[in-house]
């Protein structure tokens, strides 16, 4: 399979951030990092990265990829949350910032986004993964979960209230932009990720000789492109830090 949407506008970002800075490792920042998905392999890459992180299981998985993957000198693990953001980076710390699935599950989506535009550099990135409202709107549906889809539809912040929704909200392209220019935020590119991959059954992958880079390819043109960017199981934002 060919590099994602998000992988392919992060490694741009990156060799732009390189460049910026004379050829020096870019510092990234990445919060709610978990067991290290991104974080080893943008370590692996050059970059230096810091991993804030609430779960200690989850920094132990982190510190074992570092190993196996020999970059724990390019890492640095903190155990903390996105609201303490503040306490634990400086101001303008970083060249890239990461919150994949973060904006979902903290208390206050804003106070949490200004937080990760005031650690990001002057002319840096902040990249922000979220979960689409729609999305889950459709796919409840094609699954006959037609109540819970209508809840998440009337919902206001797009949770499924009074159940086991791990999620607190899911966003809109109109909401989630609104809260990047509510931070300072200048949006320079928001894509669908899991426009189409999410719907295409494992058995036509397996049954179609190149199906999997044909859907690769798919994807990524789709991703780019509303009212298809606008279903994506997951919105992603690029957005900049004012130099």
């Amino acid at each position: 399979m060919r590099p994602d949407a998000v992988h392919r506008v992060l490694d741009a970002e990156l060799t732009a951030a390189r460049q910026r800075l004379g050829g020096q490792p870019p510092r990234v920042l990445d919060v709610g990092g978990g067991s290290g998905v991104w974080a080893v392999p943008l370590a692996a890459a050059g970059c230096a990265v810091t991993v804030i992180e609430p779960s200690p299981n989850a920094l132990a998985t982190l510190h074992r990829r570092a190993v196996d993957a020999g970059v724990t000198d390019r890492i640095t693990a903190v155990q903390g949350d996105t609201d303490a953001l503040a306490e634990l980076v400086g101001v303008g710390s970083a060249d890239l910032v990461l919150a994949h699935g973060v904006l979902e599950v903290v208390d206050d989506a804003g106070s949490a986004l200004a937080a990760l535009a005031e650690a990001t550099a002057p002319g840096g990135a902040v990249s922000v993964l979220v979960a689409n409202r729609y999305a889950a709107v459709l796919h409840r549906a094609i699954a006959g979960r037609l109540v819970d889809a209508r809840r998440l539809l009337d919902d206001e912040a797009g949770q499924l209230a009074g159940s086991k929704d791990p999620l607190l909200r899911r966003f809109t392209v109109e909401g989630l932009e609104g809260l990047m220019v509510a931070a300072g935020l200048t949006v320079e590119l928001l894509q669908g990720h899991g426009v189409v991959a999410d719907l295409v059954p494992g058995v036509v992958l397996d049954a179609s000789p190149g199906a999997a880079d044909a859907l690769a390819e798919l994807e990524l043109a789709a991703a780019a492109h509303p009212p298809l960017r606008d279903v994506a199981a997951r919105l992603h934002v690029l957005a900049r830090r004012a130099a």
